[in-house]
């Protein structure tokens, strides 16, 4: 029998605050967060769903499985259409940015900052005809 390849559906940030940085991502991609408690939300787009879970829905996975504002690995990315415009909104409250939107030698200009855990967010704009085509703009 011949088995499905796995879809990847989310990614889940654990966190001591889940509604600190439902309010940053809100902001950031102007997506609304859908709560199903307390202790998890949801920030659904076309592409995926980044899933915010408070530390005390980790001992439900294995307790110590997960901690929070503990990431220097993963980049959170968000395709959006005008990067520069992103960060001029953005920018009128405190945000942690990286730096300044940059065009990538892969054909993306990208904005990262950081979220109120520390966790690693890009904004990025496709802007060569090339990185327009693989992502199908």
């Amino acid at each position: 029998m011949t088995q499905t390849p796995a879809t990847l559906v989310s990614i889940r940030i654990i966190t001591d605050d889940v509604a600190r940085l439902a309010a940053f991502y809100e902001r950031v991609t102007g997506h609304p967060v859908a709560w199903s408690t307390p202790d998890f939300a949801e920030l659904r787009t076309p592409a995926g769903t980044l899933a915010l879970g408070s530390t005390r829905t980790v001992a439900l996975f294995g307790a110590g499985s997960a901690r929070p504002a503990d990431n220097r690995s993963v980049i959170v990315e968000f395709l959006v259409d005008d990067v520069d415009a992103a960060y001029d909104r953005i920018s009128q409250v405190p945000t942690e940015f990286v730096g300044e939107p940059t065009t990538m030698p892969w054909g993306n200009r990208s904005l990262l900052l950081r979220d109120p855990d520390g966790n690693l967010v890009n904004l990025f704009t496709p802007v060569t005809p090339d990185a327009r085509a693989r992502l199908g703009r």
